[in-house]
């Protein structure tokens, strides 16, 4: 069976929302590869060389990789949503603030017929984000 880890693209800050993740989540930075030093590089338009090739997060026993979009038309993410689920309310609740701190909270936690809390949120990078907490027996 395959596994299945997002990678997200970002508009030349992608080390510094995948260190924010990793902060903000407990990950741990894996990889990270700039243009600069990696093969071809020299080939590649000049103001490009200090973002982002790939980076690799680990989160618990998944990956959230990502890289900057590299002299490519950036157009945002839309469409996908990376969604949490915490056993714990109040850890739920901690990770809901931080990630919405800066950026655009869409639906906020609260209780559903599944979860004590469930709520959405684009962070100030643009990612959108949905976490559950407290899950229930449905």
């Amino acid at each position: 069976m395959p596994v299945l880890d997002p990678y997200l693209f970002f508009d030349n800050n992608a080390s510094e929302a995948m260190h924010f993740y990793a902060r903000t989540l407990g990950g741990k930075i894996e990889f990270e590869q700039k243009v600069k030093g990696s093969p071809g590089w020299e080939s590649m338009p000049p103001e490009v060389a200090e973002q982002a090739m790939h980076i690799a997060m680990s989160l618990g026993d998944r990956r959230l990789m990502a890289s900057d979009s590299c002299g490519q038309p950036f157009n945002g993410r839309r469409g996908v949503s990376l969604s949490l689920s915490y056993t714990d309310l109040a850890e739920a609740r901690r990770h809901f603030d931080a990630l919405a701190d800066g950026g655009k909270v869409i639906m906020p936690l609260g209780e559903t017929f599944w979860a004590e809390a469930f709520g959405m949120l684009e962070d100030k990078f643009g990612t959108a984000w949905m976490i559950n907490g407290g899950q229930k027996a449905v």
